[in-house]
């Protein structure tokens, strides 16, 4: 199943937890803050300034090494 903008921060990272560096590496290093548990992966991103095309690849490209 790929990563997609819409699924949720914390979804993503307990499902995948190698995606964890990713997000980091982002900098979206609040996993654990309030917002994660309600912000789709696209919120987030946009509360960051992150390119939220370029993390999902990321994430996926993680996923997919992990696999």
């Amino acid at each position: 199943m790929a990563i997609t903008k819409d699924m949720s921060i914390l979804e993503v990272v307990q499902k995948y937890p190698d995606t964890v560096d990713v997000f980091v590496n982002a900098g979206m290093g609040c996993l654990g803050c309030a917002a994660a548990h309600f912000e789709n992966i696209e919120q987030g991103a946009m509360a960051h300034g992150i390119d939220v095309d370029t993390l999902i690849e990321g994430l996926n490209e993680a996923v997919g090494s992990a696999e």
